[in-house]
């Protein structure tokens, strides 16, 4: 066998023994979400893997998988406001691997549990703390316009310190806030004080509520009152008129005053007890009219 052949037979049991040995690393997947970044030798390989399917690979690739979807990390921190009192904060940072500075990041700032604990967290800290000193008071803390701008601040800032590292910052997020104690109590007794007070503002105006009704109430009566008052002065008046016009009717009638005469002897002759006598002024004896020829 000549030498050409012996090489050829060489060269094929090494890709024979290749492929048995490296087969798999030929082949690279990707998760869903996630970037890839590979080191040759220590030396990381500057073009990052993004998910699916890679074909042919070097087999002698290192791999570290970033996962690059959006996630959260919460901090608590104590933050100083300018009058020297140290609030206690909690927020939350939801953040993303960028994947185009994956390479970049894992030679510079290592995996990315070192880049949160190494970068994020202390970027946070720190701009909590810068953010602090431009609050004039701790219980400014509570007020929804300062929360904002905090927000709107620390955003913001870990944009500018972390973009270059390979970190994207999406939003901040203050959870919640707890003032130093004796605060807190002066706040709590404050609005006490704010809600007793809205207490009896309604009761006033429950009150003055009850107090106009009353008055409305009386006001209805009085007119009631005078307009029935009116109506029978009217009927009294009118009463009154008639009475005048009967008797100054009588004084210029005296067949009326006969006829009422005749009508009230009408009247006594149904009394069976009842006599009429007529008198004469020379007769020693009346003449009784009624009841003549009755038996006693």
């Amino acid at each position: 066998m000549n030498n050409k052949g012996l090489f050829t037979i060489i060269s094929v049991a090494i890709v024979i023994m290749a492929i048995l040995l490296f087969g798999s690393r030929f082949v690279k997947t990707v998760p869903a979400g996630h970037v890839s970044v590979a080191t040759l030798f220590g030396k990381v390989v500057p073009q990052p893997y993004s998910e699916g399917l890679h074909i042919p690979v070097n087999p002698l690739y290192q791999w570290f998988d970033f996962d690059a979807r959006a996630e959260t990390i919460t901090e608590t921190a104590s933050v100083p406001s300018q009058d020297q009192l140290q609030t206690q904060m909690d927020v939350s940072v939801i953040f993303s691997i960028n994947e185009a500075q994956a390479p970049n990041t894992l030679q510079q700032f290592g995996d990315k549990s070192r880049v949160v604990s190494m970068q994020l967290i202390p970027s946070l800290r720190a701009s909590l703390r810068e953010a602090g000193k431009t609050i004039q008071r701790a219980e400014d803390f509570f007020l929804e316009e300062t929360q904002s701008l905090l927000q709107a601040q620390l955003l913001s800032d870990l944009t500018k310190a972390l973009e270059q590292k390979g970190l994207n910052i999406d939003k901040v997020l203050i959870r919640s806030i707890t003032l130093p104690p004796f605060i807190m109590r002066a706040i709590e007794a404050k609005k006490e004080r704010e809600q007793e007070v809205e207490k009896q503002k309604a009761e006033l105006e429950r009150f003055k509520t009850e107090q106009q009704q009353t008055v409305e109430q009386a006001i209805v009566e009085r007119r009631a009152a005078e307009e029935e008052a009116e109506r029978l002065k009217v009927l009294a008046d009118a009463k009154a008129y008639e009475i005048l016009r009967v008797n100054e009717a009588i004084a210029d009638n005296e067949a009326y005053i006969q006829l009422q005469a005749l009508e009230a002897l009408k009247e006594i002759a149904k009394d069976p007890s009842a006599k009429i006598y007529f008198m004469d002024g020379n007769s020693p004896n009346p003449i009784p009219l009624l009841h003549m020829g009755e038996q006693n």
